[in-house]
């Protein structure tokens, strides 16, 4: 099940005004602007997520490679011509989903799960950073479920983290 055509919605901002969201698929054109996205962030997550490790070059290299691996896929909303949210998954993981921090409780990062729900109909699962409330309560709300948590030893910010899973 893979939409050919961007999708368009409408949403209604606080102050009621219609914004114009695209939803698509991600190609490689879209790396920086993804990579953008992911590194300003996580700059602006932190305390609630560790602080990144890697440079914004670093990212739009890390990204570059999953997009042209065959295993990930990536979409993403759109506003104004700029990246709002995007999530990027394999068949059994959703590696990452990050929406910027103006669209935060929009429904942009709603739309993306339910995107990837749709696509992953089997379920999927995911890490958490245990500190990030924000987040965790987010995959909460939309029916994810803790399977296990780490000291986080085994990720490269050593922080604890917790694995999700949605299991329709």
């Amino acid at each position: 099940m893979k939409p050919t055509e961007p999708t368009r919605l409408t949403r209604h901002t606080a102050a009621g005004d219609p914004g114009d969201l695209q939803l698509r698929a991600a190609g490689p054109a879209d790396v920086v602007g993804i990579a953008d996205l992911y590194s300003a962030t996580r700059a602006a997550a932190v305390p609630s997520m560790p602080a990144a490790l890697h440079t914004n070059a670093e990212d739009r290299s890390w990204f570059a490679a999953r997009l042209a691996d065959g295993e990930h896929e990536a979409w993403l909303v759109e506003t104004g011509g700029r990246v709002a949210g995007f999530a990027l998954f394999t068949r059994t993981w959703l590696d990452g989903l990050y929406v910027e921090p103006a669209a935060q409780r929009s429904g942009v990062g709603g739309m993306l799960l339910d995107l990837v729900k749709a696509l992953r109909p089997d379920g999927f699962g995911l890490w958490v950073f245990e500190s990030n409330l924000p987040a965790r309560a987010f995959y909460a709300r939309h029916g994810l479920v803790e399977v296990t948590r780490t000291d986080g030893s085994e990720n490269e910010e050593r922080a604890p983290d917790i694995h999700l899973e949605w299991r329709p």
